[in-house]
This record gives structure tokens, C-alpha cells and sequence, in this order.
């Protein structure tokens, strides 16, 4: 069983990943309602990944024998200046968590927590990809933003579609979505 203060760093990333997912849905929201409809459909499935990557980390937990809580959030943030603004917000925010994910596969290192540290591994790779694609299309809306109709043209054209589900990727309490 994991120790409790890895158990209680665990359960407040379940929170971190809920915050992600509803300021993800936030900015999918905004986008839709300025009819940039790619940028919107892009949030939303981001949304619905940090929703999933946090059920990854309660589905941890309770197979760890340990408690898995489910903390509030803070409201996201929903206003923005310009097409950028949101791009630039996300990019920060995948930053942010992949320095809480590094702090937490420290955290199950120092503690010889080994099963615990290979849980992290999916996750510390999984913020390298989305980092790197965070940036690539916040470069894009940043060329864009006096015509975001170029931002469009860029997640239709090059963002991935409907991928297949990650045979490596831990499983999520209440099933993936």
C-alpha cells in the first residue's frame, strides 16, 4: 500500500486534473461561442482527457487499497482577450502539471514506492506530448490571430483525428469516455 502522503499528494492531482478538465471545457465553450468550431471540438476532447486523467489516478488509488477523494476546484478562467489568450493559458497549464507530475513520481521514488512509480511513467510521457503539442499550436494562433480562420484550417489539417486508445495508458475508474 502506497504511504499516506503519497496517497494524499495523488488525491489533490485528482483535483489538479478536474481544475484542467473544467478550465479545458471553459475555453472549448468560449471558442464555440465565437464560431471557431475546430478550436472548440480540440478543447473539448482535451477536456474529456484531463477528465479521464483524472479518473486514471482515482482508479490508482482505490486498486492501491488506499482512499480516493474527489476535491473541489476553482472556477475556470472564461473570459479572454483575444484567440491567443486561451492557447497560452493551456500551454501554462500543461507546464504546471507536469511539474506536479514530476513532484509526484519524486515523491513515490523517495518513499520506494516502485508501483507507484511506474504508474507515473504513462503520465510523465504524456506530458512531454502534450506540451510539445500545446506549444506547436499556440505558435499557430499566434501566426492566426488577426484571421483564427487559420487556426482552423491548421487542427483540420494537421490535428490528429479520433486516435485508438492507448493499449499502455492505466485504466480510469468508471471506464474511459
Amino acid at each position: 500500500m502506497p504511504s499516506d502522503r503519497f496517497v494524499a499528494a495523488l488525491n489533490e492531482q485528482v483535483g489538479h486534473e478536474f481544475a484542467a478538465h473544467q478550465q479545458y471545457l471553459a475555453i472549448a465553450v468560449h471558442y464555440d461561442a465565437d464560431t471557431l468550431p475546430r478550436l472548440a471540438a480540440h478543447f473539448y476532447a482535451q477536456a474529456v482527457e484531463e477528465r479521464n486523467h483524472a479518473m486514471m489516478i482515482v482508479r490508482y488509488v482505490m486498486d492501491a487499497g488506499a482512499d480516493a477523494v474527489v476535491p473541489g476546484c476553482d472556477p475556470p478562467r472564461t473570459t479572454f482577450a483575444d484567440v491567443v489568450e486561451p492557447v497560452q493559458l493551456a500551454l501554462d497549464q500543461e507546464r504546471k502539471v507536469t511539474g506536479q507530475i514530476n513532484a509526484l513520481a519524486a515523491l513515490a521514488r523517495e518513499d520506494d514506492d516502485y508501483q507507484g512509480e511506474q504508474f507515473l511513467g504513462w503520465f510523465l510521457k504524456e506530458q512531454v506530448e502534450e506540451v510539445a503539442a500545446m506549444s506547436d499550436l499556440l505558435n499557430v494562433v499566434r501566426r492566426a490571430r488577426d484571421n483564427p480562420l487559420l487556426a482552423e484550417e491548421y487542427l483540420v489539417r494537421e490535428a490528429p483525428g479520433d486516435e485508438d486508445e492507448d493499449p499502455t495508458a492505466p485504466p480510469a475508474a468508471g471506464g474511459m469516455l
